[in-house]
């Protein structure tokens, strides 16, 4: 096996491979970052302003 083949081979990712890993499905209104969602909480609480969860990706298709 020559090393240019085995390169080639380990760094083979398709496309729709990245589309996915960059989008996964996930259910409607379900947000993907709880942790930036309980900081935006955490943070909206003290100081009296109402801090809103990132809004959703828009769906594809």
């Amino acid at each position: 096996m020559t090393t240019e083949y085995e390169l080639r081979d380990r760094t083979k990712v398709s496309d729709t491979d990245i589309e996915e890993a960059l989008n996964p499905g996930e259910l409607s209104g379900f947000y993907r970052d709880t942790r930036e969602c309980a900081a935006l909480a955490l943070a909206g609480g003290s100081g009296g302003l109402l801090l809103s969860p990132p809004t959703p990706r828009p769906k594809k298709g």
